[in-house]
Order: structure tokens, then C-alpha cells, then sequence
């Protein structure tokens, strides 16, 4: 049985939830009155990046950034690494030294992907940006 330590240290992002939730609790004790707008700015930001993310999906129903892998990564689930996949005419599976990407993009259009990717960070930035500069 692991540690309940060890556990916990390999918790991504681990040191940034306890810095925020010190940040938190500093403001809590020295300006108690704005701990509400500050839930509030925050619920904003997570709000309007939502909405950035499904406005994308709205507006680029046909260039969503899984339709240029390989594979089907919503139907093979946990089951992906058992999959095997064609890069150059060669199967790659998981045993093979030169297994690739965990969610390998298909040739062509890796740089297609790349430029699927930076749209929709943009467009969840822009939204982002509007609403905490508006409100």
C-alpha cells in the first residue's frame, strides 16, 4: 500500500492549489469583505471559459482538434494504449521503442492541429479578456 504522502505529492498541479488556497486564506483574514468579490472575479473567468470553449465548438463544429488524430480517443477511453496505429506504413504499439505521442496526430495535418489549437485558445482568451475588462 502507497503512502498517503506519496499519494498526495503526485497530485498535478499540487503546489499552485495550495498557493491559491493560501492567497485564499490571506485574504480572508486580512480583508474579509472582499472575499466575495474575489468569488465572484473568479467565477467570472471560469464562466467566460466555458463559454469561450463552446462558442468555438459553435462556430468550428467540423475542426474540433481530436477529429486530426489518429484514432478515436473518445470510443478507445482507457483502452488506447492497447491500440495499435499506422505511422509510415509501420505499427506502433506500446511495446515498440519508437512509440510515439500519447494521442498521435495523423501526418498531414499536424501543423493544421497546431493552428486548430491556437485559434481555439485564442477565441477562449478573447472571451476571457471581454468579460473581466466589461464587468
Amino acid at each position: 500500500m502507497e503512502h498517503p504522502i506519496k499519494k498526495l505529492s503526485k497530485i498535478r498541479l499540487l503546489k499552485w492549489y495550495v498557493v491559491s488556497f493560501i492567497l485564499l486564506l490571506i485574504i480572508t483574514l486580512l480583508s474579509p469583505q472582499q472575499l466575495p468579490v474575489v468569488v465572484y472575479k473568479l467565477s467570472l473567468v471560469l464562466l467566460s471559459a466555458v463559454v469561450g470553449y463552446h462558442l468555438d465548438r459553435a462556430l468550428f463544429p467540423y475542426s474540433s482538434p481530436g477529429s486530426y488524430l489518429c484514432t478515436d480517443w473518445k470510443k478507445d477511453g482507457k483502452n488506447f494504449y492497447q491500440i495499435k496505429y499506422k505511422k509510415d506504413g509501420r505499427l506502433y504499439d506500446k511495446s515498440n521503442a519508437n512509440y510515439l505521442a500519447e494521442y498521435p496526430v495523423l501526418e498531414p495535418y499536424r501543423m493544421i492541429f497546431a493552428v486548430v489549437l491556437i485559434r481555439r485558445a485564442l477565441i477562449v482568451f478573447a472571451v476571457i479578456l471581454g468579460v473581466t475588462l466589461g464587468l
